[in-house]
């Protein structure tokens, strides 16, 4: 099994018809997802990669079955776009758009919860389950099918765990990029709860950064409610005090956040920190035995 796509996931993607989004309907289709409609308003009608564009998401979902939807339309439209997919039915909402205000996100948030739509995202690469589906832009080349679930909020290090992990000789059921913004919608301890219920899934690697305090929730988490082995790398252990580091999220302040006490957070609970990526897999494939 995997969690939140597979061969079931029907994908439309909002903003087809923009460089970033025909570009990477292309990949996505490629690899096997199957994406079945696009939308761009005004450009109804009209047809990317072989697939039909329409005005509005609810009419792409009527038609199609959509049950899936990633935002690729920039930040100043994305709100929107947010809250036209979660009217629209669909399931699940992969954000890779950035630079959204957080005010902003916060109701957007409240709007898909009460809704039941799961959100990924935003600023995020996406989520994958090998050999399955691909919805994002993640490389999904580097991802193989296997036992290992991978939850992270960075970027291009996702990249780098997941090479280190098949590396080991294991491979992923899912890997979710849940984004590095203030306010996102699927966090640690969710994807924490759905890795758990996946009889697939025989172990979990969770890469955080700096910043916030969804790190040490995540620990608390696993402590009370959590039986498969989890490995964890913080990224920003030299991070200075006050200085964002790539992602919105990213910040130490007050003295909370920092890279020591969520490393300090995960050991007290029995997590197994890595110290460097490299070390990621052997850690994980150990924990396994």
């Amino acid at each position: 099994m995997s969690i939140l796509v597979d061969e079931n996931t029907r994908l439309v993607v909002q903003g087809i018809t923009g460089r970033d989004g025909s570009f990477h309907t292309k990949r996505m289709r490629e690899y096997g997802t199957k994406v079945v409609a696009g939308v761009t308003p005004g450009k109804g009608g009209e047809v990317v990669e072989g697939i039909p564009v329409f005005n509005t998401v609810r009419e792409a979902v009527e038609k199609t079955g959509a049950n899936t939807s990633v935002i690729f339309v920039p930040y100043k439209f994305a709100v929107d776009a947010l809250y036209e997919a979660g009217d629209a039915g669909v399931e699940l909402i992969v954000c890779i758009a950035e630079g959204i205000p957080t005010l902003d996100m916060v109701k957007v948030v409240r709007f898909l919860s009460d809704r039941g739509v799961k959100l990924i995202g935003p600023n995020c690469p996406g989520v994958i389950s090998p050999g399955k589906c691909e919805v994002g832009i993640l490389p999904g080349h580097i991802f193989k099918p296997g036992q290992i679930g991978v939850i992270s909020r960075s970027g291009t290090l996702t990249y780098e765990i997941a090479t280190h992990i098949v590396d080991a000789g294991l491979g992923i059921s899912t890997c979710i990029g849940v984004g590095g913004d203030p306010i996102i919608g699927l966090k640690f301890i969710d994807c924490l709860e759905l890795f758990e219920e996946d009889e697939q899934t025989k172990g979990v690697v969770l890469v955080g950064e700096i910043g916030g305090q969804d790190e040490e929730e995540a620990a608390r988490y696993y402590q009370e409610h959590c039986h498969k082995p989890v490995v964890a790398f913080i990224a920003g252990l030299t991070a200075p005090p006050g200085k964002r580091m790539g992602h919105a999220g990213a910040i130490i302040s007050g003295g909370a956040g920092t890279a020591k006490g969520k490393m300090e957070a995960f050991e007290s609970v029995g997590i197994r920190v890595a110290k460097e990526p490299a070390e990621v897999g052997i850690l994980m494939k150990a924990s396994l035995k």
